[in-house]
């Protein structure tokens, strides 16, 4: 169970622990934050409401910290990440079930995150040293009007302390994408999990420090967003931010100052259906891409874009694979289950209200139960319904019918997003066009969106973000490059 055995120590009574210093502590508020099980709608956790001044106090530590552990071989940083990486496989049951429990993941998806993020750790652990293991050299006299009387050697150095905000969806795996290229490169960490998803989160950081690291290089503070959060955007000892989440991201950007920015800020990523696609291969991308996690990913297929001539055999085709998913609790592997939040289903009933308003056909009938949305095809979409540009973050798919691949691109590239979007045709060439034309950071032919394996590069353009992930790109922004440069007195050649 979460919070006893081994991860009892980060339990105090109901509320659950901050991580500072290598230790477990209490907030010096005496406040705590309750975390909503989405599924019963009732309290399911409680953790620290931390104060200005813990946060404070945690930089401080992050910034000494770092200056002894940029001094530790790569190797020993590699070592010390595999070793967490075993810890958090081990144990995935505790945050697995805080998963189930705190943001309605299904059992076995939330078994999946755990384990997916620690071969993430590991896999992080050994790019880092292929990486930053290597430098360049280079010589004056490659450049026009020079002689070889220069020898640079260059190399990547860590920047300091790197702050990460991962999101509610992907709270684990999100969270070691940030942590272990920070600290495979040499930076200190401080974590600032959601608040739906903090408690894995904290499971999670436990790992890492049975693992050993040094003290202060890791930190996890929690507490409200509306208290600490732009403290610790806008905090002076931050040389990094990396963010996944929703437009908070954008106001984050504006105010960070001059430091490196990873962001990833959600999409509406669009699939283009041409009429020699193979629709079942369609219809079943549509059903894993859009209502995959109940459409909660910010690479859901969230609105398709199919070619008229096809349109009514495509949705016939999702209609029937949506009849057969099950909707439920996610302790019993249902294929839908709650939203995150109140807030959250009433947001997507906004959007579908508006789109019935308007004349949409409805495939299913619309159903809700608290958090809980029954999947829904909406067939017939038109461009001034909110649903063909907003982002649900729901399992509602709208199908919107046009008339040539041109009308397809267009609306994929009207939208303020530009995440993923994928193509669905057997010819090839058309497919590279397409993609080549759609204004997104990833195109996907003949397969939904989707983020991963974790070491593919993953960007979004427009307001969908700021720099690439991935393990290399996300080692690659946590450092920079450092030149030394010998002068020589003559030039030298070899055996010259």
């Amino acid at each position: 169970m979460a919070g006893t055995g081994l991860f009892a120590e980060i339990l105090d009574g109901e509320v659950y622990k901050y991580y500072a210093d290598g230790e477990w502590k209490t907030s010096s508020s005496g406040k705590s934050v309750s975390i909503i099980n989405p599924a019963t709608r009732k309290p399911q956790y409680k953790v620290q409401a931390c104060t200005q001044e813990e946060v404070n106090a945690v930089m401080e530590l992050a910034k000494s910290a770092q200056k002894s552990w940029a001094k530790t071989p790569l190797w020993k940083r590699a070592e010390l990440l595999h070793k967490a990486a075993a810890i958090l496989k081990d144990n995935k049951a505790p945050m697995a079930e805080s998963l189930v429990k705190e943001i309605a993941k299904p059992a076995k998806d939330s078994v999946t995150e755990v384990v997916r993020s620690g071969d993430l750790i590991s896999y992080c652990a050994e790019e880092g040293v292929r990486i930053l293991g290597e430098g360049k050299f280079l010589l004056s006299d490659s450049f026009p009007g020079n002689d070889r009387t220069k020898y640079c050697l260059t190399s990547k150095i860590p920047l300091g302390v790197v702050l990460a905000i991962p999101p509610f969806n992907y709270p684990v795996n999100l969270a070691v994408s940030k942590i272990a290229p920070a600290l495979i490169a040499g930076n200190s960490l401080v974590l600032k999990p959601p608040t739906q998803g903090a408690v894995s989160c904290l499971h999670m950081v436990h790992c890492f420090h049975l693992a050993g690291f040094p003290k202060g290089l890791i930190s996890c503070i929690t507490g409200k967003g509306s208290e600490i959060g732009d403290f610790l955007t806008m905090h002076p000892a931050v040389n990094c931010i990396s963010f996944t989440g929703g437009d908070t991201g954008i106001s984050i950007s504006k105010k960070a100052g001059m430091i490196p920015l990873q962001m990833e800020l959600g999409g509406k990523d669009a699939c283009i259906v041409l009429e020699d696609a193979d629709l079942d291969l369609v219809a079943s991308n549509i059903i894993k891409g859009g209502f995959s996690y109940s459409g909660q990913r910010c690479t859901a297929v969230k609105v398709v874009l199919v070619m008229e001539s096809v349109a009514d055999e495509l949705v016939e085709k999702v209609k029937a694979k949506v009849a057969k998913l099950t909707v439920g609790p996610p302790e019993d592997n249902s294929d839908i289950t709650a939203v995150v939040s109140e807030s959250s289903a009433n947001f997507i009933e906004g959007l579908v209200m508006d789109a019935k308003e308007k004349g949409a056909t409805f495939c299913q009938e619309y159903r809700r139960e608290g958090n809980l949305i029954w999947p829904l095809l909406l067939d017939n979409v038109r461009p001034d319904m909110r649903i063909a540009w907003e982002e649900p973050f729901g399992p509602v798919v709208p199908v919107l019918r046009i008339s040539s691949v041109e009308e397809g691109i267009n609306h994929c590239n009207a939208s303020n997003f530009g995440l993923q979007g994928c193509v669905f045709t057997k010819d090839i060439n058309k497919a590279i066009l397409i993609s080549d034309a759609m204004e997104t950071g990833t195109v996907q032919i003949n397969s939904a969106p989707a983020r991963g394996p974790d070491h593919f590069p993953f960007q979004g353009l427009k307001d969908s973000g700021i720099g690439s992930q991935g393990v290399t790109n996300s080692i690659n922004l946590m450092t920079k490059v450092k030149t030394t440069v010998i002068n020589l007195p003559t030039p030298s050649y070899s055996m010259g």
